[in-house]
């Protein structure tokens, strides 16, 4: 499944859902980067004041990776399968 993000609030709700889905607290995802539980509390609240780095970081120990679409494409993924392109 592909997930559009447009904004800081958007990503910070995926990751959180994210680490929740792999029943992960902040405590252990913060582990599994090297940071604690207080940075990964931030970076949720806060993803856009992350550096990229440690964005992927937190993608990769949740299982997740960053797609890079352009608008055109990533409308086109998102639209409705099986609906006739008229």
């Amino acid at each position: 499944m592909h997930s559009i993000i447009q904004s800081p609030a958007q990503l910070s709700t995926h990751l959180k859902s994210l680490r929740k889905a792999q029943r992960l607290t902040q405590a252990q995802l913060g582990a599994l980067i090297g940071v604690k539980q207080t940075r990964m509390a931030d970076i949720e609240k806060n993803p856009g004041a992350v550096n990229v780095a440690q964005l992927l970081q937190v993608l990769h120990a949740l299982d997740t990776r960053l797609l890079l679409a352009s608008a055109e494409q990533a409308s086109i993924d998102a639209a409705p399968k099986g609906t006739a392109d008229w």
